[in-house]
């Protein structure tokens, strides 16, 4: 029997949902939620990417804008605007779209958003706040992938889950917040990285298996224990003559895997919906935090 999809499309909708029923009740309250989006260089999955975030932000009733500088920006010129959104008191979460260029300090940069307006969660002091088991902002890929385990009814307490990437965007996060206590967590981890010895057979034996390492259709059937739980947040470009844009995005994970799996998240439409729900989802939290 093929996988049972993982539909993170479906369930960002009904959590957009109810983002927009925060939002109007904030702004019943006199808040209105903001996002301001940092946007340096001229990438296109970067562009494509933060049209998709402001759009749904939109609809859920966040207002906000997209500052965007050339690839060549001075760091000055970067720290200058996130300087500026950070002191205005209408902003409540402030993004920097990554990847930065190389010439900046990717660090530099996200420290100076104030923890209260990381919305992306990646500030020290919510990392920090994650470990301790007391979260203000979860980073929102994580999330998201917690939210679709837990609302496919995927057993989570008890799994051995094994997580193939130690990103600290993805990998890292996701195997704190599986592993401590809760109805959507109680799990035993095992991150997977490069050096891992028989990373394949660490596959193997998982409960639930994410892939995270940005490698296309890495995850083979013979990796893949019947019936495990299969989360895919890889999006990767490959070449295809046969598409109209000469290319198409898959995942890390081999579709041929959806034969042996008991759930399977697509690629597009799996993870990917979810991290901009969670994204929106964080905004409006930070908004009730912070005086209008």
């Amino acid at each position: 029997m093929p996988a049972r999809v993982l539909d993170g499309k479906a369930l960002a909708e009904r959590v957009r949902g109810e983002v927009r029923d925060e939002a109007q009740a904030l702004e019943r309250r006199g808040v209105r939620p903001n996002l301001q989006v940092v946007l340096v260089g001229d990438d296109p999955a970067s562009a494509v990417y933060v049209r998709n975030k402001t759009k749904a932000a939109e609809e859920c009733g966040i207002q906000g804008d997209t500052h965007r500088l050339p690839a060549t920006a001075p760091e000055a010129d970067v720290l200058g605007i996130v300087d500026k959104l950070a002191r205005d008191p209408a902003v409540h979460g402030i993004l920097v779209q990554l990847p930065l260029p190389k010439h900046l300090d990717e660090e530099r940069v996200l420290l100076r958003v104030p923890a209260r307006k990381d919305v992306d969660g990646f500030h020290p002091e919510n990392l920090g706040r994650l470990l301790a088991g007391k979260p203000r902002f979860e980073p929102c890929t994580p999330a998201g992938v917690v939210a679709l385990l837990a609302a496919n009814d995927v057993p989570i307490p008890g799994a051995h889950v094994v997580i193939l990437g130690r990103g600290p965007t993805v990998g890292r996060p996701l195997s704190v917040m599986l592993s401590q206590k809760g109805p959507r967590a109680d799990a035993t981890v095992t991150l997977c990285h490069s050096q891992t010895k028989h990373l394949h057979m660490q596959a193997r034996v998982a409960d639930i298996l994410v892939a995270a390492m940005g490698k296309a259709r890495f995850v083979q059937p013979q990796m893949v224990k019947r019936g495990a739980a299969v989360v895919d947040v890889g999006i990767n470009r490959v070449l295809d003559p046969t598409h109209p844009k000469g290319e198409r995005v898959v995942g890390d994970v081999d579709p041929a895997v959806a034969e042996l799996a008991g759930w399977l998240s697509p690629v597009p439409g799996g993870v990917g919906p979810m991290t901009i729900a969670m994204l929106l989802r964080n905004t409006v939290r930070a908004a009730g935090l912070q005086p209008g």
